[in-house]
């Protein structure tokens, strides 16, 4: 055994002692990598400061870092507002609404910046940002009901 070992070049053992330990930091920098895709970007946070993950990816220490994923799909969320809760139009009249809205993350850094930092991860569920937004969303329908009479919203409602 000890004649092999002799008879291997003193390189050899510095190459494979190389090649291991590239081969261990490949490992690590895999596990430890995060990738955005097309439908959901993320945030990183924590030391460093913060970085916006569009597109590509960054490297996510567990103990040092936090991620906060955004959806980047556009939703549809429907609002229902109908007997007690009908709009009153201009011309004092109940009307039942179904309205959907679409929203989305503007795709920039500033965008995805400001979802992660004012809806954080209720991006990823439907339910849980129409439940956040739903009021503002109510509010809107109720200011422009009240300057509307029926006929002009029937005759508006495409727009």
């Amino acid at each position: 055994m000890d004649d092999i070992v002799n008879s291997v070049p003193s390189w050899m053992f510095t190459a494979i002692i190389a090649v291991c330990v590239l081969l261990i930091i490949g490992i690590i920098f895999a596990r430890l990598y995060r990738r955005a895709s097309a439908e959901q970007a993320f945030v990183r946070t924590g030391l460093g400061g913060q970085k916006v993950v569009m597109s590509g990816g960054a490297i996510v220490m567990p103990i040092f870092h936090e991620i906060i994923p955004i959806n980047m799909n556009t939703l549809k969320l429907e609002v229902s507002r109908s007997t007690i809760d009908s709009l009153i139009t201009k011309d004092r009249m109940r009307v039942d609404v179904v309205v959907a809205f679409f929203v989305r993350v503007k795709p920039s850094v500033e965008g995805i910046a400001t979802a992660a930092q004012t809806l954080g991860q209720r991006t990823l569920s439907p339910e849980d940002l129409r439940m956040l937004v739903e009021d503002k969303f109510v509010d809107a329908l109720r200011a422009t009901a009240a300057q509307m009479t029926m006929h002009e919203l029937q005759d508006t409602r495409e727009n």
